[in-house]
């Protein structure tokens, strides 16, 4: 699924992002580390992973993986 990057925190490393339908979701610094990405900007095209394969448009419903087409290939760093 892609969505575009909401905020970001630098020194936190995490952020939030917004998806097509307008719903915004949090992201940890582990979701970011997952594939080993060092920044975000805001308005970036990124493609996520939402946790427990749940319905992004539930409530509580956040990103556990995030990464950049062409960068990793979304591929786990291990």
């Amino acid at each position: 699924m892609q969505a575009s990057v909401h905020t970001y925190d630098l020194d936190e490393r995490t952020g939030e992002v917004l998806l097509d339908s307008g719903r915004v979701l949090p992201f940890p610094a582990s979701a970011m580390e997952a594939n080993g990405l060092r920044h975000l900007r805001v308005g970036q095209r990124v493609s996520i992973e939402v946790a427990d394969d749940a319905d992004p448009e539930d409530v509580g419903a956040h990103v556990s993986r995030v990464w950049i087409v062409g960068i990793g290939e979304g591929e786990r760093i291990r």
